[in-house]
């Protein structure tokens, strides 16, 4: 915060529960909520049409149920976007992004499954019945199969994909620490994951 400025609430409780004695930084999980039950609460978050936030391969991600357009509405509102290009599909293994990916050829059935899991994004032909609001441009879907340890165990609590984007605003840099998204988005997001970021 800005000398002069008041840090808001949400933003006092995480730093207090980062402190310790003479003021030194301390690796901790904020008290009474023990990782399991956060992984298990994510998916409660989801399903009510919330908006989540997550570590990822290089910052901390947001994101929501892809077929609720309202939670997608809520999603971009929060990074102040009007559009979705920045939206992705993200899933923990194979089986959560289907049919698309097996209706590919064999050659770029082949690229898609070499590369992941990891941070490669790659652009499909979105497959039908699958919503058309805003994760499809052009007739096509960007996807990936994550490898970062606390994003890949939410993506199997929530035991599907979710459509995901940096927690970033137009001319900030990304959001890397529990603390940052909430200082930046408040009470527009439901329900952060601690944990770190990747090294990308």
């Amino acid at each position: 915060a800005r000398p002069g400025t008041r840090m808001p609430a949400a933003g006092l409780q995480i730093l207090r529960a980062l402190r310790t004695g003479n003021g030194r930084s301390k690796r901790t999980r904020l008290k009474g909520y023990p990782a399991h039950r956060q992984l298990h609460a994510a998916p409660r978050w989801v399903a009510a049409r919330g908006v989540i936030a997550y570590p990822t391969q290089a910052v901390f991600g947001l994101g929501c149920d892809p077929g609720d357009r309202y939670a997608v509405e809520r999603l971009l509102a929060s990074k102040r976007r009007p559009a979705a290009g920045s939206l992705i599909l993200i899933a923990s293994d194979w089986s959560q992004i289907q049919p698309g990916p097996d209706r590919l050829p064999p050659a770029q059935h082949e690229k898609l499954r070499s590369s992941w899991p990891g941070p490669t994004t790659w652009l499909i032909p979105a497959w039908q019945h699958y919503p058309h609001w805003p994760t499809v441009q052009h007739g096509s879907l960007a996807v990936r199969v994550t490898a970062h340890p606390p994003a890949r165990r939410l993506w199997q609590a929530l035991d599907s994909a979710i459509v995901s984007t940096g927690a970033t605003r137009s001319g900030q840099r990304p959001a890397r620490s529990v603390l940052e998204v909430r200082l930046r988005f408040g009470s527009q997001i439901d329900f952060v994951l601690p944990g770190r970021v990747g090294r990308l």
